[in-house]
């Protein structure tokens, strides 16, 4: 089955636009309609989910900086992008983008550095908390 740039960059947790260059980098297959549109195989978005799951030369090095393992007990897992850093002294503030939601977390610029944030990337929110408030 087919499915549209928008559903596909959705179902990865990036932008359209990272989609798009993506697309026009080669680094997708998609096929084009009739009105120039693109369309993306749903194996190849379980290509590229395959490929976001895999550890990254990153992760390597984390695990060897810091002596410990990558898999953690944080069940509440959220993969997304980079949609922004801004550092200020001592502190940083993270927006990542899930889908079509922001997530803003505050860390330290250290971290920020430690880990190589940058706008474009993928990274992974881990939620730790013992409260969780619903609203409709």
């Amino acid at each position: 089955m087919l499915i549209t740039v928008r559903q596909a960059a959705t179902r990865l947790g990036v932008s359209y636009s990272t989609l798009k260059r993506w697309i026009h980098q080669g680094q997708v297959w998609t096929s084009c309609t009739k009105g120039g549109h693109h369309r993306i195989p749903e194996d190849e978005v379980e290509r590229l989910l395959t490929r976001q799951r895999k550890p990254s030369k990153q992760d390597h090095d984390i695990k060897n900086n810091y002596g410990g393992s990558l898999p953690i007990s944080g069940r509440n897992q959220l993969r997304g992008i980079v949609e922004e850093v801004c550092l200020d002294g001592l502190m940083a503030q993270v927006r990542l983008r899930l889908g079509d939601q922001i997530l803003t977390a505050v860390i330290t610029s250290e971290a920020v550095r430690e880990l190589r944030l940058s706008q474009g990337e993928p990274a992974l929110a881990i939620v730790k908390s013992t409260e969780v408030m619903i609203a409709r």
